[in-house]
């Protein structure tokens, strides 16, 4: 089932934009007014939002009907379904509370607001009932409990960095503005201080201006190398001078992910052997359905790893959960400040899930 999110000024431009995407056989599942836009909390503009959803795929009748109503008729029949459900919900209010019973509620506003997809709130609200059920319906469940441990139920254990799994070349991608250099910077710190491993870096990040400084910078702090590649054929010999080192980082260049040419660039500088470890570097200040594109685009090149960035900077830590539940990637670091070499930690499902549990305030 597709699902997806419009905002409009009125019922009637909804049911236009929803009849326009997803077609006349499309569910309305929720309304609400929201307000948008403002500073610091004034001038702000109500709009409506409503979720809707379709079947990709609708089930064809097998035999044609004796009565078959002109097109006409059916357009009207299906825009009459859509605004009886639209009515519905506004005489109920939220369509999703009457979903659940009223002690999970809380529950599923908490998940709402920590930024986890659609698909992966249903499938824990779905567990959440379950058990309520099951316990003979208390009234006031512990939920803060029963957040963390339907989370740690529904995420797998195997995506996340391991020992075994680590390779010579590490190398960061990702489009700009995400801190691919500074985290970088971080890895290769704790490479050489804490793992005593002897290191070199190669940057291909030619095209931003002041990279190759910002690097350098970074290379002499530690006293290291660093190799600068404008091409496959830089790259190869960089990767030779740079043979005696236990590990070697690879910086990349930052720039627009919807840029096709982005990525070929990528591939006609990098050589993506079997020994290049690649992490697709994202922001968690980026909306959840930007990162769905982010890594579309990226898997040309094939990253094994997410790393997550800016973790201190945003309340909604969600989108980690629904990479690791929706998309084949495991997750290897997460970001929390700016320090070089200290802010950043190695991604563990227990530590996320607590994290994440403790910043909801759920009860």
């Amino acid at each position: 089932m597709k699902v997806k999110k419009y905002q409009a000024d009125d019922m009637p431009e909804a049911m236009i934009k929803i009849k326009q995407e997803l077609g006349k056989d499309a569910v309305i599942l929720h309304s609400k007014t929201i307000e948008i836009g403002g500073f610091l909390g004034f001038f702000t503009k109500k709009k409506l939002e409503v979720i809707a959803a379709a079947d990709p795929e609708p089930v064809k009748p097998v035999k044609k009907p004796l009565n078959t109503a002109p097109p006409a008729v059916k357009e009207e029949t299906g825009d009459l379904k859509m605004e009886v459900a639209a009515l519905r919900n506004s005489v109920t209010g939220m369509h999703l509370k009457t979903q659940y019973p009223q002690p999970l509620q809380p529950l599923y506003e908490v998940m709402c607001g920590a930024g986890l997809s659609w698909e992966l709130t249903d499938t824990c609200m779905n567990s959440a009932v379950k058990r309520w059920y099951k316990e003979d319906s208390p009234r006031q469940p512990d939920l803060r409990l029963w957040m963390q441990q339907i989370l740690e139920a529904e995420i797998p254990d195997e995506p996340f960095l391991s020992v075994a799994d680590r390779k010579k070349y590490i190398n960061l991608v990702g489009p700009t503005g995400v801190g691919k250099t500074t985290t970088l910077a971080k890895m290769a710190s704790h490479a050489l201080l804490h793992e005593k491993k002897t290191i070199g870096f190669i940057t291909t990040d030619t095209y931003r201006i002041a990279a190759v400084e910002q690097l350098k910078t970074y290379a002499r702090i530690l006293n290291v190398t660093v190799e600068v590649a404008y091409s496959l054929e830089d790259f190869k010999k960089a990767c030779e001078k740079l043979a005696d080192k236990d590990v070697v980082f690879i910086d990349t260049a930052g720039r627009n992910y919807q840029d096709s040419e982005y990525i070929k660039q990528l591939k006609s500088t990098l050589d993506f052997s079997s020994q290049i470890e690649t992490h697709l570097v994202l922001s968690l200040t980026s909306k959840y359905e930007d990162m769905k594109e982010i890594i579309d685009q990226f898997k040309a090149i094939g990253p094994e790893y997410a790393l997550f960035t800016k973790w201190d900077e945003t309340k909604s830590h969600g989108a980690v959960l629904n990479v690791l539940s929706s998309h084949n990637m495991k997750v290897s670091y997460i970001t929390t400040g700016q320090d070089v070499p200290d802010d950043i930690k190695k991604a563990d499902k227990t530590g996320i899930i607590e994290e994440m549990v403790n910043k909801c305030h759920v009860q």
